[in-house]
């Protein structure tokens, strides 16, 4: 009696186990997205540009620049970047050239680190535009 309800036992768990096994489905989404150094520094400055870009021409928060390329990254030793970029602004009318300038921002990352000499960094997160040029007219 005992051999029949263990082979019933494992009648079962032989037909039960196998269908619950789960089978895992690859997501190859992250391996499409690629990131360059212009889109991370475009990421810290953006907001910083747009203000400045509005400022200048007028408009609103729907103002519609870009950022054509980076021309110079340079490093002071007070641990900040001096990052110049040129950007292109589409006219507002369609008979209109589109608009140049080149814009020049310092970035000063946090001296939060023991690392870092004190005496010449003792700043917090800052991004400042320094340059403020218009190449076309």
């Amino acid at each position: 009696m005992v051999k029949k309800y263990l082979a019933l036992l494992g009648f079962v768990f032989i037909v039960f186990i196998p269908t619950q096994i789960v089978k895992s489905e690859t997501n190859s989404e992250a391996e499409e997205m690629y990131v360059t150094t212009e889109d991370i520094i475009l990421d810290i400055i953006f907001p910083t540009i747009d203000k400045r870009v509005i400022k200048e021409y007028g408009g609103d928060n729907f103002f519609d620049w870009q950022l054509k390329r980076i021309i110079g990254i340079s490093y002071n030793d007070n641990h900040s970047y001096d990052v110049t970029v040129r950007i292109e602004i589409p006219p507002k009318k369609l008979n209109v050239n589109v608009k140049e300038d080149l814009v020049k921002v310092r970035i000063s990352p946090s001296c939060d680190s023991d690392k870092i000499n004190k005496q010449k960094c003792n700043h917090g997160f800052n991004i400042e535009i320094l340059e403020y040029k218009h190449l076309s007219k």
